[in-house]
């Protein structure tokens, strides 16, 4: 019989072992990982030959809110998974080479053709992601300084809804920075 402390340690090596399943092969040297504890006393896949050690953090993202002059929310209409249809902001996945703030610049234009400048920094969002487990996003309000809309690479459409009209948001992120903005959203439970 183990005794409460032994069952809950078992447990959450159960949960590392789950975590770092598909965790095979050192990304340095191509050596298989082992599961074992880190001076943290962590489980992390080691590489016993180059001593390499592999981390599973969150990934991170940005988002756009961006506003025209007649104040209506510009939007877009995912193109791939996740969410493919749904409306969404602006968004994408931060480039090691890129800050927050050039990362939201380009995922504006690659996705609707406009030319954007940072207002302000929103807040973040760590979250769920389908595809990379967990995703720390980064909200950015950003006005429009050139450009003309049309759907980029990510999108199918590139629309500005007005703020009473719009459709539902793909992801809570995005429901959480637009309401972080003053903008009403309806909770859209089903979402990610």
């Amino acid at each position: 019989m183990l005794d409460r402390i032994t069952y809950f340690k078992f447990l959450e090596i159960m949960q590392e072992f789950e975590r770092y399943k598909n965790t095979k092969f050192c990304l340095v040297c191509g050596n298989s990982l082992a599961l074992k504890q880190d001076k943290e006393n962590k489980l992390r896949p080691h590489c016993e030959r180059c001593g390499w050690i592999f981390y599973k953090n969150h990934v991170p993202a940005v988002a756009c809110v961006v506003l025209n002059e007649k104040n209506q929310l510009l939007l877009v209409k995912r193109k791939f998974e996740p969410q493919i249809g749904f409306w969404a902001l602006p968004s994408g996945y931060m480039e090691i080479w890129q800050t927050p703030e050039e990362t939201a610049i380009e995922e504006l234009r690659e996705e609707t053709g406009l030319i954007g400048e940072i207002e302000s920094f929103i807040g973040y969002y760590s979250g769920f992601s389908p595809i990379y487990e967990k995703v720390l996003s980064l909200g950015f309000k950003l006005g429009i300084v050139d450009g003309i809309l049309q759907a980029g690479d990510d999108a199918l459409e590139a629309v500005f809804f007005d703020l009473d009209k719009l459709p539902e948001i793909a992801f809570w992120s995005h429901q959480d920075f637009l309401r972080k903005c003053g903008i009403k959203v309806t909770d859209t439970s089903g979402m990610i």
